[in-house]
C-alpha cells in the first residue's frame, strides 16, 4: 500500500499554489491523475520519486517510510524502488537500445531480465539501433522496458504516450497493461485522454488546483448513469445521422468506426466530438455521454 499526505508551496502560471494532497494507493492498481495541466500532477509523482521535496508531510510504501519532514526520514532516488518514464524518452542517444537497458540493471542483477523485456515490447529488431533510428513509438518503448529492468514494484508513468499517434498509443496501452499484468505493479498514471484512462485505469483521482476534488472509477466520474453491459467501450462521435425516426451515431473507438442506433432523446444530448462509452447489452447497443 502506498500512503501519500503532500503539501507542497507551488508556482504555476496562474501563481501561487498550495499542493494538499492525502492518497491511499493499493497495491496492484491501475490508478489515474486527471485534472488540468497545472493542478500539481506531476510534482506529486515528482516527490514519489525524490526529485522533489515536499515542504511536508509523508510518503509510506509497504509499511516503510520513504519520507517524513519531522524526523527527517528522505530515502534518495535510488533507494526508491520504482520506474518513472516521462513524455521525453530520455533515452542515451550514443548507446543501442539493448545498452540503454543494460545501463538500467542494478549491481549484480542478472540481465535474464533485458531479453525478457526486449521480447514482452517487441524490440527484437531493434535491438542494436541507437535512438536517433527510432520512431517516437519506438522509443517510448525502450523508455518503458527500461524502466521496469530493475523490476520495481511501482510505476509512474507522466503522460508518456500524449505525443504519439491514436494508432501507436493504443499499442502501447496495451503493451502498459500486459506489463502491469506480468510485473504485477502498482501503476500510477497522469493522462487528460479520456478513452485511454478507461482503458487503462481502475480508478481515478481527480486533482485540481493541488487538492483532490473527487475519486472513483472512471465511470464514476465522468458518467452521470451507472454504465450497464457486458463489453464496453470508450470513444469518440465523429457523425450523427437522422434516418427517418432513428439516429445513426458513428463513433471511433480506437483505430475502428462504430455504427450505433439511436432515439432522438439520446441523441439531444450530443454533438460531434463528444467523448463517449458505447456498451453493449444483450446485442442492443448503449452510448453514454463523458462529462469532462
Amino acid at each position: 500500500m502506498i500512503k501519500l499526505d503532500l503539501h507542497k508551496r507551488l508556482h504555476s502560471a496562474e501563481g501561487e499554489m498550495n499542493l494538499a494532497v492525502d492518497i491511499t494507493i493499493e497495491r496492484g492498481e491501475f490508478v489515474c491523475l486527471y485534472g488540468e495541466s497545472g493542478a500539481g500532477k506531476t510534482s506529486i509523482l515528482r516527490m514519489m520519486a525524490g526529485l522533489m521535496l515536499p515542504d511536508h508531510g509523508t510518503i509510506e510504501v509497504a509499511g516503510r517510510s520513504w519520507y517524513n519532514a519531522q524526523p527527517g526520514t528522505n530515502l534518495s532516488p535510488q533507494e526508491r524502488h520504482l520506474g518513472m518514464v516521462f513524455q521525453d524518452y530520455a533515452l542515451f542517444p550514443h548507446m543501442t537500445v539493448r545498452e540503454n537497458l543494460e545501463f538500467a540493471l542494478k549491481k549484480h542483477q542478472h540481465n535474464d531480465v533485458i531479453q525478457h523485456l526486449i521480447e514482452i515490447v517487441g524490440l527484437g529488431s531493434l535491438q542494436d539501433r541507437k535512438p536517433e533510428t527510432l520512431s517516437g513509438g519506438q522509443k517510448q518503448r525502450v523508455a518503458i522496458a527500461r524502466a521496469l529492468v530493475p523490476r520495481p514494484s511501482i510505476l509512474l508513468l507522466d503522460e508518456p504516450l500524449s505525443a504519439l499517434d491514436n494508432k501507436i498509443r493504443i499499442q502501447l496501452q496495451d503493451y502498459l497493461l500486459a506489463l502491469h499484468r506480468e510485473f504485477e505493479l502498482t501503476t500510477i498514471l497522469i493522462s487528460h485522454d479520456l478513452s485511454e484512462i478507461f482503458k487503462l485505469a481502475q480508478r481515478v483521482i481527480h486533482i485540481r488546483q493541488g487538492q483532490v476534488i473527487r475519486q472513483g472509477t472512471p465511470s464514476d466520474l465522468f458518467i452521470d448513469q451507472e454504465v450497464s453491459g457486458k463489453f464496453k467501450f470508450a470513444g469518440e462521435v465523429v457523425a450523427i445521422e437522422a434516418q427517418e425516426v432513428l439516429y445513426i451515431i458513428t463513433v471511433l473507438i480506437q483505430s475502428q468506426m462504430v455504427k450505433v442506433v439511436a432515439e432522438a432523446s439520446e441523441v439531444s444530448r450530443l454533438k460531434i466530438g463528444d467523448q463517449v462509452i458505447v456498451a453493449s447489452k444483450a446485442f442492443n447497443p448503449l452510448i453514454y455521454k463523458i462529462e469532462a
